[in-house]
């Protein structure tokens, strides 16, 4: 007996009323009745039917959800993961050989100098990256020179327009998958994509179905994510008076073992992650994955020093693109007096991704288990 194919109708019993929805747009963009405008974003960003009718009930906009994990063992075999954090050829805190860009990046600018390695080797025509407006207010770009690539790294904040608009909703997230659909209208075959792994993990079913076109993703940079906001006007001052600072004084917004807020005083504050979780977004509260497990490459903050970036090397794609920029020396590592602090540093790194992504799934299990049932 087949298996009957669930549809965009079971996403809505299975996701969007469970509150699970992440509103990454993977669903409507890459639907196989988009042309017949089957399904539409509504005003909220939340997908939803234009006409049911022309549902053509092929699943896929099922299979590539994030929240659903028919496909997740499938995945894994293809790509060799392995736990407890996924396949890993190399750990290491690394930094940006290049003044320009560690001035204006959060971390250690590795990212950026990977992805202008990237380009200047044409292995990648573009980059499909995420420009900071605001603290809490991002803007998916595709970056086709090493300019664009730059300024999105250095994204200055503009609060006066973003804060002033009565009854917006803010959040950081960025609805970067949407962008991937776009590509076919360009002459742009190869392609870096930027992204969390929610939308890391929808690429990669993508290209595991042969949804077209995320054949053109040929790099994914993974960001290590324990959870992004979003909040409305009403619970604007609720999360200033958890910050302690207004959200227009806030220059610079990072997430390590904490969040820390630096503001336009050059005070750094450190809040808890149980102080915010108020104002994550549904979504990331039953997401597991934190060091983005399905990446070519995962980078974030946690486990280097001030101005490195901690680095994991997964694919074989990944290790040409780090190797590359290592001997080209667009990047540089974490030097030791001997090599045991080396390995000791290699061990706390380990040790704190391996901690976040524990807390991440139990999270997600209470999530899941408690309020929405198991």
């Amino acid at each position: 007996m087949t298996e009957e194919v669930k549809t965009f109708r079971d996403l809505i019993v299975e996701v969007h009323e469970r509150g699970l929805c992440g509103q990454c747009g993977g669903c409507v963009s890459f639907c196989s009745a988009g042309e017949f405008n089957a399904l539409m974003l509504g005003p909220d960003g939340a997908p939803q039917f234009a006409d049911e009718e022309r549902c053509l009930k092929c699943g896929i906009c099922y299979l590539i959800c994030p929240q659903i994990s028919v496909l997740d063992n499938e995945l894994k075999e293809r790509l060799g993961w392995r736990g407890p954090i996924g396949p890993m050829r190399k750990l290491t805190s690394a930094q940006t050989t290049d003044e320009n860009i560690r001035s204006v990046c959060t971390d250690g600018g590795v990212v950026t100098s990977l992805l202008l390695h990237a380009l200047d080797k044409n292995i990648i025509q573009a980059a499909i990256v995420c420009r900071r407006v605001g603290p809490f207010e991002r803007q998916v770009v595709l970056a086709t020179t090493p300019e664009e690539i730059i300024e999105a790294a250095g994204s200055h904040y503009d609060e006066s327009r973003q804060l002033s608009e009565a009854g917006k909703r803010y959040t950081t997230f960025t609805p970067t998958v949407r962008e991937v659909k776009t590509l076919h209208e360009q002459d742009i075959r190869r392609i870096a994509l930027v992204g969390t792994p929610c939308q890391i993990h929808t690429i990669r079913k993508m290209q595991l179905l042969n949804v077209l076109p995320a054949d053109t993703v040929t790099l994914t940079v993974g960001l290590f994510c324990m959870e992004s906001f979003s909040f409305d006007e009403a619970a604007r001052k609720r999360l200033e008076d958890v910050l302690g600072a207004k959200l227009a004084d806030i220059q610079k917004l990072n997430v390590k073992d904490d969040v820390i807020i630096t503001g336009s005083d050059g005070k750094t504050t450190h809040v808890p992650f149980y102080l915010v979780d108020e104002f994550a977004r549904p979504a990331c509260l039953a997401c597991s994955d934190f060091s983005n497990e399905f990446a070519d490459i995962s980078c974030g903050g946690l486990g280097s020093p001030d101005g490195y970036t901690t680095a994991i090397v997964r694919s074989s794609v990944g290790e040409k693109i780090y190797n590359g920029a290592y001997h080209a020396k667009a990047i540089k590592e974490l030097t030791f007096s001997a090599p045991e602090s080396q390995r000791n540093h290699a061990t706390e790194m380990m040790a704190k991704i391996v901690s976040f992504t524990s807390r991440k799934r139990r999270r997600a299990k209470e999530r899941l288990g408690g309020r929405y049932g198991s």
